[in-house]
C-alpha cells in the first residue's frame, strides 16, 4: 500500500501532462466539484481517419485540488495517451481506482473522477458533422 501512496504523492508534486495544449485542434472539458472546491479543465487533441475521430494525439490537464485529484489527472492521462476514443469512452470508476492503486471513500472518489468526467465532456465535443 505505501507504494501506491507514494506514487500518488509522486504524481501530485509532479504531474504529467499539466498544461493547457497549444494546438489548435483540441477539445476540452471542464469540471468541479462545489463541496470541496476541486476543478480539473482537460485538453484533448484527437486523430482523424476516415472522417471519424480515431485516437488521442496529446493530453493536458490544469486545475486545482487535492492529491487525489491532481494524481488521478496525471496517471489518467498518462493511461489515455494514444488510445483509441472508443477504449477511452468506455472507462469507468474502476479504471481510475485501479491507476490510483488504493480504495477510495465515496467523498475522495469524487475527487478522482473528475478528470474521468473532464475528459468525457472533452471528447463529447469532439463530435465531427
Amino acid at each position: 500500500m505505501s507504494m501506491y501512496r507514494e506514487q500518488i504523492l509522486d504524481h501530485y508534486k509532479n504531474p504529467r501532462n499539466r498544461g493547457r495544449l497549444d494546438d489548435f485542434t483540441h477539445y476540452s472539458g471542464k469540471v468541479s466539484n462545489p463541496l470541496c472546491g476541486d476543478e480539473v479543465e482537460v485538453w484533448v487533441q484527437m486523430s482523424i481517419v476516415n472522417c471519424q475521430l480515431s485516437n488521442i494525439v496529446a493530453i493536458g490537464f490544469d486545475g486545482h485540488g487535492c492529491a487525489i485529484c491532481i494524481a488521478s489527472a496525471s496517471l489518467l492521462t498518462e493511461w489515455a495517451k494514444e488510445k483509441e476514443i472508443q477504449e477511452v469512452e468506455q472507462m469507468t470508476s474502476e479504471t481510475v481506482t485501479d491507476l490510483l492503486g488504493i480504495s477510495l471513500t465515496p467523498v475522495r472518489l469524487k475527487c478522482a473522477l473528475l478528470v474521468r468526467d473532464a475528459l468525457r465532456e472533452a471528447l463529447s465535443r469532439g463530435v465531427i458533422m
